[in-house]
């Protein structure tokens, strides 16, 4: 970057396996999109990996670039998910009544 203000981001490019300084496309405004986890089972230490990684990550492009936008989702569950949601659901209220 070429004001001396400004300090050099660099980031670990798994493509090239190698520290790549960062340029954004466009330095007015900086966007990320992360995906979130897909929560199909107990909530384990995994989960919060990446809101803690990439957190910190919009934290520190918000402290060089004036405007980052960062948008994150939660997966879709699918069938295999909600098949194996319902072996381990408890019976409904109304279940327990009829027995």
């Amino acid at each position: 970057m070429t004001d001396t203000n400004i300090l050099e981001l660099q980031l670990y490019n798994t493509m090239s396996r190698e520290k790549q300084v960062f340029q954004p496309i466009d330095p007015s405004r900086v966007t990320m999109y992360v995906c979130g986890p897909t929560v199909y089972n107990r909530v384990h230490i995994g989960n919060a990996r990446p809101v803690v990684v990439f957190d910190t990550l919009y934290r520190v492009l918000k402290s060089v670039y004036p405007n980052v936008i960062y948008a994150r989702n939660i997966t879709d569950i699918d069938d295999k998910i909600m098949n194996a949601c319902l072996l381990y659901t408890s019976p409904s209220p109304r279940d327990v009544e009829e027995s």
